[in-house]
């Protein structure tokens, strides 16, 4: 915020401070992604490890993630301090991604244990989503209490797991969480992004032209399901990652919602050449507002800031966004 005139402020918690407040510790050795050492084995030892739902509420929250809660105090803080007044978004991964690290144990390896247990162990599976999905809501009602004025549901591992699935156990923890959060807060705007889902079918085909093409398709039948789906469960922005295709972004979640996304950080990274400037940032950002409409956007990037972006150039970024939005939003 002191850096660059950004429009509001993202809490950064990881998404498995969840799992490690269900005793499911979690490492990050770097260079590997994140670990969870001893995964979840079985129904039996899900039982002997996770706490029963009737344990999860504010006080839950309160003992096993007050040092989230106590960061959204000590950053509202701050911002009156320092007389920033925008908005902070607080953050929450979705419970298939949490079931997921839970029962796979790692963001690089394992990636079909996820959908096993679904189909394995079905209502073990349902039990641990409607665990998570409450805890979920209470720890996004506390970020609201602690002074967030927005919050975003990540569904992380999104591409990790098909549309029959997604349908039967992802989505309606989704709609649960928007309708709880709703109706204690209905002023509060939600957002929601389920990264890659198309990803599922992609790599399941090879690389022949012929089922590139058809992959293609597939990938747009997805993204059009998937985020229509998604903008039906009363939150109030869909968020779209870099693969999604923004001529039929709009169409897809129609009026139910606003965007967020889905500008390519990689135009932000300094090139050899010097063919990455302000100049190619500002004309990229105006095809993303082109695309997308300046209206209904939070204009954001497709993926996290990788480290190895210039400053210069993000500056440049959030510049233009500002002042690309007015001059078309006059235009209109």
């Amino acid at each position: 915020m002191r850096r660059y005139d950004v429009d509001a402020a993202i809490l950064f918690s990881d998404i498995l401070v969840i799992s490690q407040a269900i005793n499911i510790p979690v490492t990050m050795p770097g260079g590997v992604g994140i670990l969870v050492p001893e995964p979840l084995k079985d129904p039996e030892d899900m039982a002997q490890r996770i706490p029963n739902i009737s344990e999860i509420g504010p006080e839950f929250v309160s003992s096993k993630l007050g040092h989230v809660i106590d960061s959204v105090k000590l950053i509202r803080k701050k911002m009156k301090d320092e007389n920033k007044s925008v908005p902070l978004i607080g953050f929450s991964a979705a419970p298939w991604t949490l079931l997921f690290y839970s029962v796979g144990g790692s963001s690089k390896k394992n990636a079909e244990i996820g959908m096993k247990w679904l189909d394995d162990y079905p209502e073990a599976s349902q039990t641990l989503l409607d665990l998570l999905t409450k805890i979920v809501i209470e720890y996004c009602a506390a970020q609201v209490e602690a002074g967030c004025h927005m919050v975003q549901i990540f569904e992380a591992m999104g591409m990790m797991i098909d549309e029959e699935h997604l349908t039967k156990f992802a989505l309606p923890c989704l709609e649960q969480i928007s309708v709880e959060l709703k109706s204690r807060y209905p002023e509060v705007p939600l957002m929601v992004f389920c990264r890659g889902a198309w990803y599922v079918l992609w790599r399941k085909l090879n690389d022949s032209l012929c089922l590139r093409t058809y992959t293609f398709i597939l990938h747009l039948l997805r993204f059009s399901y998937m985020n229509e789906q998604l903008s039906k469960l009363g939150y109030d922005v869909v968020t779209i990652d870099g693969s999604v295709d923004r001529a039929i972004a709009r169409d897809t979640v129609s009026g139910r919602a606003g965007l967020q996304g889905n500008y390519d950080p990689q135009e932000l990274i300094e090139a050899e050449d010097g063919s990455k400037t302000p100049e190619t940032v500002r004309a990229t950002a105006r095809t993303l507002l082109e695309s997308l409409g300046p209206q209904r956007l939070i204009a954001n990037l497709g993926e996290g800031l990788g480290g190895k972006e210039s400053t210069t150039l993000v500056k440049a970024f959030v510049d233009s966004i500002h002042e690309e939005s007015e001059k078309l939003i006059s235009a209109q």
